[in-house]
């Protein structure tokens, strides 16, 4: 535990601020000069150099880290800061160190280089999410250096695979070291407060407090092997065929969570149109690139994504198989499992390649107030409003089964025209400087003030 600094005062916070804003940059490109690409398969260079650099940059500063190695190269970083008052819940502020591989040919730069260019970072990683690693890096050090203490315990943590699933990061750390976390009951983490202009004096920062389930479901069909030549009317190619076309031509009808439901009625407002249940198309317009992140999120869907049958064109198989990428909204997951079963057809069965529960959390309470406040304060124009998110992060995977709350939060005002959905996991991944010093001024009065 990092030993407990003196309280300062809220000059001191101002000062922080301003001092953390000038290294930010240099750390997030510091941390994309390391290639910390996952594959998913094991073969990429793994964590362990992001989390030597995780680990100098605040053994610089006197702070005391735990470092755990789930597997050679698989690192992770955790550290606590101790609060001034020990009756209040830790918070958790999370990131992850690897990122999806990158093809340098498709790019107009370096994805490893970090270089600095028209105000914005440059690199894989810039966004997915070596930004948010950088603040919290930023925020923490000089949390240090001024001697000041949040309210509360704060729980720091880097992790390792999250773009593969998190087997050697937030899994592993939840069910081996589930005491680095004690009293920690919310969390933020990636994907979420990012702004949405609407026009100079209204922007809206979107903060991530639902996620849909996913099913990654593998289907088999057994049939009679054959010569192509001859009647067969037991064809497991014919089978698994008939069954993608129906599962992936399925009609999901339109479904309101609680959280999508909101999200849609503040959109509505703020651009001044009207909420029609029975088409929410115009206001999905409104969003622009940002639909991407959400027009997922008003039904569930199944979406085949691989076929596998056959070795030679006049052999028919005894085995076929697909696969079928399927995301349930939250509270809807039984729903969803009835409909494909129905989908299936007698003759074709599934099995899980990977399944994760769907989330949902309210939007309200002590930690929502005080983000909406950070944000107000560093953007008087802003309104904070709940979205739930298609795909899902190390929030949702693993820390939930801690019994932990958590939130999409990686403050960043971005410029009005920025298509922020095509950053993640894109060619020319890249983040405003600028962006990420707001973020550190937003971070910085959260964390010391919740």
């Amino acid at each position: 535990m990092t030993p407990a600094p003196t309280p300062a005062s809220s000059a001191a916070s101002s000062a922080a601020s301003s001092a953390a804003e000038k290294e930010v940059a240099d750390l997030c490109v510091e941390l994309i000069r390391v290639d910390s690409s996952n594959y998913g398969d094991g073969s990429g260079p793994g964590e362990r150099a992001a989390a030597e650099v995780v680990m100098s940059r605040l053994s610089e500063v006197g702070i005391e880290a735990t470092y755990v190695e789930s597997e050679p190269g698989r690192g992770n970083v955790i550290t606590r800061i101790e609060g001034t008052d020990p009756s209040l819940p830790a918070l958790l502020v999370h990131g992850h160190l690897d990122v999806v591989p990158a093809n340098a040919d498709d790019w107009s730069v370096d994805p490893f280089g970090g270089e600095i260019r028209d105000g914005y970072i440059w690199g894989r990683g810039a966004v997915d999410m070596k930004d948010m690693d950088a603040m919290m890096l930023a925020v923490l050090r000089q949390i240090k250096r001024e001697g000041r203490r949040p309210r509360r315990d704060l729980v720091f943590a880097w992790v390792a695979d999250e773009e593969a699933g998190g087997v050697y990061g937030a899994k592993y750390l939840t069910a081996h070291h589930p005491e680095l976390f004690e009293g920690v009951t919310e969390a933020i983490s990636e994907v979420g407060g990012y702004s949405l202009e609407v026009d100079p004096s209204l922007r809206l920062y979107l903060i991530e407090t639902a996620q849909k389930g996913l099913a990654w479901m593998k289907l088999i069909a057994d049939g009679t092997a054959g010569h192509g030549s001859m009647l067969n009317d037991d064809n497991a190619v014919t089978e698994v065929a008939k069954a993608v076309a129906r599962i992936g031509g399925h009609d999901w009808p339109l479904t309101y969570t609680p959280t999508v439901r909101r999200f849609l009625t503040e959109v509505a407002d703020a651009f001044g149109i009207p909420f029609d249940e029975n088409d929410p198309q115009p206001i999905l317009d409104q969003i622009g690139p940002l639909v991407r992140f959400v027009g997922a999120t008003l039904r569930n869907t199944t979406n085949p994504t691989q076929l596998g049958a056959g070795y030679k064109s006049n052999v028919i198989p005894g085995q076929a198989t697909a696969v079928v990428d399927g995301r349930f909204l939250p509270g809807f997951e039984e729903e969803f499992f009835k409909t494909v079963d129905g989908l299936l057809g007698p003759k074709v069965r599934r099995e899980f390649i990977h399944h994760d529960i769907a989330l949902e959390t309210s939007f309200d309470g002590a930690l929502v107030e005080s983000m909406i406040a950070a944000l107000k304060e560093e953007d008087p124009a802003a309104r904070a409003i709940p979205y739930c998110m298609s795909g899902g992060t190390d929030n949702k995977t693993f820390f939930a089964d801690l019994g932990v709350r958590g939130f999409g939060f990686v403050p960043l005002r971005l410029p009005a025209d920025m298509d922020f959905a095509a950053m993640f996991h894109g060619v020319d991944e890249r983040v405003p400087v600028d962006a990420l010093q707001f973020g550190v001024r937003v971070l910085d009065r959260l964390l010391l003030n919740y």
